[in-house]
C-alpha cells in the first residue's frame, strides 16, 4: 500500500508539500484569532508602511500575519501553476523567501504591481512567463517601495494609485536584467542574487525621491519573546517534514552525506540533484538548526526571525545544508565578541539566520573562509539598510552580495598564487631529483 501510494504520487512530492504548507499557514491562523481578528488585523497590513523592520506580529496580531503569509504563498503558487513550472529546489526556495516576508513587509496589495512588471517584461521579449517568474518571486522584496510612494506621492487618491501602479510595474520590469547582469558580480556565491540586484535598484529609486524632498521614514515594530505555541507547531512541521522525507526514501537517510558534499553555489538544485526525499529531509534539519539557535542565544522568534526560520528551512532545497552554513553562523556569533552588537541584537538575530546566503564560500572555501564571511555580514548588514530606507526587505541579501564581492577576488587571487608556488615547488622536486 506504501509503496503504492509513493508511486502514485511520484514526481508531485514537493507540490504536495507545498499545497500542504499553505493549508497549515491558514489553519494556524484561525487558531491564533477569530476571523474578525484576522480581518481587522490584514486591513492594518494592507493599510501600513512596511519598512524594514515591520514586524506583523506585533503589528496586526499572530494570526492575521499567518493569514497573510498564507495569502501570499497562494498568490505565489497560483503563479508558479499558470506558469507550468515544475517544484524544483528553486520554486520552494522563492515561495519560502515570499512567506518568510508574508510576516514582515509583504502582502497580497504591495507586491502585485512587481509581478504585473515582470510579466509584462516577459511578454515585450516574447518569453514566456516562466522564464521569469522566479525573478518575480523574489523581486516582490520591493512591496515597500510601493507602499511608501502610496503615502508620499504628493497627489489625489486615484492619481497616486494610477502613479504606484505604473512605477511598481517599472520596478518589476528593470529587475529581470539587471538581475541577470548583478550575478556576475558575486559569480553565484550569494543565494540572494534579487536581494542584491533589488538593493542596488531600491539605493537609486530612494535617491530620487529624496531629490524630490520624499525623505523616508524609519521604521522599527519588533514583537519580542517566544510564542511557546507557534514554536511547538514549527518544531512539529519539521519534523513531519523529516519524517515525509524519510518515507519517501523508505526510511534511508544515507543520502543526506551526498548533499553535505554540494559547495551549495548556485545554481545547486537538491531536488533535481538528490531527489525530494532528501532534500526534505535536510530542509527539516537546516529549519530545526536555525528555530534552536535562535532559542539557545535567547532571541526573539518575532515576525521577522521566525519568517527568516521558515526562509532558511526552504533553503534547504537550494544550497543550504549544515556543513556550509554552520561556519557563516559561528561567524555571525563571534562577531559579538569584536564588536558593539549582541546575539540578541535584532539586525543581528536576522542575520544570523540569513547569512546562509554566504553558505556556498564556507561549502567552496572551507569553514575559515565561513567564518569570515559571517563576521563581515554581521558588520555590512546593520548599515546597508540605511541606503535606501528600509524598502529593500532582502537586506540580508544585498550585504551579502558585496560580502561575496569583497571575499571571492581575494580568495581566488590568493589561493591561485598558493597553487602556484605548490606547483612550482613539485616541478623543483622532480628537478632535482
Amino acid at each position: 500500500m506504501s509503496e503504492r501510494f509513493r508511486k502514485k504520487i511520484k514526481g508531485k512530492e514537493m507540490k504536495i508539500f507545498i499545497y500542504v504548507s499553505a493549508v497549515l499557514l491558514y489553519i494556524a491562523a484561525f487558531l491564533l484569532a477569530s476571523p474578525e481578528e484576522i480581518i481587522q488585523g490584514m486591513k492594518t497590513i494592507v493599510w501600513s508602511k512596511d519598512a524594514l523592520i515591520t514586524d506583523y506580529f506585533k503589528l496586526a496580531g499572530y494570526g492575521a500575519a499567518f493569514f497573510n503569509a498564507a495569502l501570499v504563498l497562494t498568490i505565489g503558487i497560483i503563479l508558479v501553476n499558470i506558469a507550468k513550472l515544475p517544484y524544483t529546489g528553486i520554486t520552494v526556495a522563492a515561495l519560502s523567501i515570499d512567506v518568510c516576508f508574508g510576516f514582515w513587509g509583504k502582502n497580497p496589495v504591495n507586491i502585485l504591481p512587481i509581478f504585473l512588471g515582470v510579466i509584462l517584461y516577459a511578454k515585450i521579449h516574447k518569453a514566456s512567463i516562466g522564464r521569469y517568474l522566479y525573478t518575480a518571486l523574489f523581486g516582490a522584496c520591493l512591496g515597500p517601495l510601493i507602499t511608501e510612494l502610496m503615502y508620499k506621492l504628493p497627489f489625489d487618491l486615484p492619481v497616486k494609485l494610477i502613479m504606484t501602479l505604473v512605477i511598481g510595474s517599472l520596478i518589476g520590469l528593470m529587475l529581470p536584467p539587471l538581475s541577470a547582469h548583478t550575478v556576475s558580480m558575486h559569480m553565484g556565491y550569494n543565494l540572494y542574487n534579487v536581494g542584491f540586484s533589488a538593493g542596488v535598484l531600491a539605493f537609486a529609486i530612494v535617491c530620487i525621491m529624496r531629490s524630490f524632498s520624499l525623505e523616508i521614514e524609519p521604521a522599527f515594530i519588533w514583537q519580542e519573546g517566544v510564542h511557546p505555541g507557534i514554536t511547538v507547531g514549527v518544531y512539529l512541521y519539521f519534523l513531519a517534514t523529516f519524517l515525509y522525507g524519510l518515507w519517501l526514501k523508505e526510511g534511508k537517510i544515507d543520502g543526506l552525506r551526498k548533499v553535505l558534499k554540494h559547495p551549495g553555489r548556485a545554481i545547486a538544485d537538491f531536488v533535481i540533484m538528490d531527489g525530494p526525499g532528501v532534500t526534505l529531509m535536510n530542509m527539516a534539519i537546516v529549519g530545526i538548526l536555525t528555530e534552536t539557535y535562535i532559542l539557545v542565544i535567547g532571541g526573539d522568534l518575532s515576525g521577522p526571525v521566525q519568517g527568516a526560520v521558515f526562509m532558511a528551512f526552504g533553503y534547504g532545497a537550494f544550497g543550504t545544508h549544515m556543513k556550509n552554513y554552520l561556519p557563516v553562523l559561528c561567524g555571525v556569533f563571534l562577531s559579538n565578541f569584536i564588536t558593539q552588537y549582541m546575539p540578541t541584537t535584532p539586525g543581528i538575530q536576522i542575520a544570523s539566520v540569513f547569512c546562509i546566503g554566504l553558505a556556498p564560500i564556507a561549502g567552496q572555501f572551507g569553514p575559515v573562509a565561513g567564518i569570515v564571511a559571517g563576521i563581515l555580514h554581521a558588520a555590512i548588514v546593520m548599515y546597508t539598510s540605511q541606503m535606501y530606507g528600509g524598502l529593500n526587505l532582502y537586506n540580508n541579501g544585498f550585504s551579502c552580495g558585496w560580502v561575496a564581492i569583497i571575499m571571492i577576488p581575494l580568495i581566488e587571487s590568493f589561493m591561485s598564487r598558493f597553487e602556484h608556488g605548490k606547483t612550482k615547488k613539485r616541478q623543483r622536486n622532480v628537478h632535482d631529483k
